[in-house]
């Protein structure tokens, strides 16, 4: 049996989360009370259902605070997966009044910047458990490709995933990041006729970085860094580690870099590329 569970804050696409992975054959059951999750499981083993997805938020009220001991609970010999699903603060409050939704913790004593920051205070017991995605900007379809991504992957659930973000500073730092590398001190090729319109996968831009001397400097560096505290950890039993690397526009610098640095720890642990800036040009590229 496998099962995943997908928290996060209102308004950040555990809907769109949900119905990718019903629409991919799991059985979903939405807004579950926290301190129910054991017992479902228990039910749907006996059921046979072989994959099974769980939303759990603040809709429940403050049972949710009980996840990470349900979590624990959960027998060993089923495979578990976490998502929590995070995102800025300005985009959620777009989000809401585009949509005219009420957040859920809302009421006439508090205003809806009040009710996230709340929300997400609450949600920080639980915002470790698993792979943390930040969505403020992703689109729909962009999300859904990544759920697809993500129950396609094969690893052992023992095993590190490392992924490798490029990103934007113009757009913001990923929340999902345990750690950032900012390049932009380093020549960009945005300001160059002929790379402008092309991104770090193209032969030209490769060319242009490899002829840097402080970026091939500073790629060494990340990379003695990373080989230096991988193991650690990788000791700390941590299911996912997110390094992203920012560049101004996410397009040039940070693709080469995030490239680059997979290919180096393909061997080392099971790696992930992801880039955030290129989503424009085919959303939420993906490689393994």
């Amino acid at each position: 049996m496998q099962i995943i569970i997908i928290s996060g804050l209102s308004g950040s696409g555990k809907s769109i989360a949900l119905k990718a992975l019903e629409d991919s054959g799991y059985y979903c059951v939405d807004n579950l009370p926290a301190s129910l999750l054991v017992i479902l499981i228990n039910h749907l083993q006996t059921q046979r259902h072989s994959h099974v997805a769980v939303a759990i938020d603040m809709r429940s009220g403050d049972s949710i605070t009980v996840l990470p001991w349900q979590f624990k609970m959960i027998d060993k010999s089923i495979r578990t997966e976490f998502i929590f699903l995070d995102t800025r603060t300005d985009t959620l409050i777009q989000r809401f009044s585009e949509t005219r939704r009420r957040h859920p913790l809302s009421d006439k004593n508090i205003t809806l910047e009040e009710a996230i920051q709340h929300e997400r205070e609450v949600l920080a017991t639980v915002s470790n458990l698993g792979h943390h995605i930040d969505t403020s900007a992703l689109r729909p379809n962009v999300l859904r490709a990544f759920i697809r991504d993500f129950i396609s992957d094969s690893r052992d659930p023992s095993q590190l995933t490392l992924m490798f973000q490029s990103f934007g500073y113009k757009y913001g730092i990923p929340l999902d990041a345990d750690l950032v590398f900012d390049i932009r001190c380093l020549p960009n090729p945005f300001y160059d006729p002929q790379l402008k319109e092309l991104t770090g996968h193209d032969p030209e831009v490769i060319r242009f970085m490899e002829g840097q001397p402080n970026a091939i400097k500073m790629l060494g560096d990340i990379s003695r860094f990373l080989d230096t505290w991988l193991p650690v950890y990788m000791q700390d039993n941590r299911a996912y580690l997110t390094v992203a690397i920012g560049c101004t526009g996410g397009q040039h610098r940070s693709v080469y870099f995030a490239e680059k640095l997979a290919l180096h720890f393909r061997d080392a642990a099971h790696v992930l590329v992801r880039h955030r800036g290129l989503a424009e040009y085919n959303p939420y590229y993906t490689r393994r």
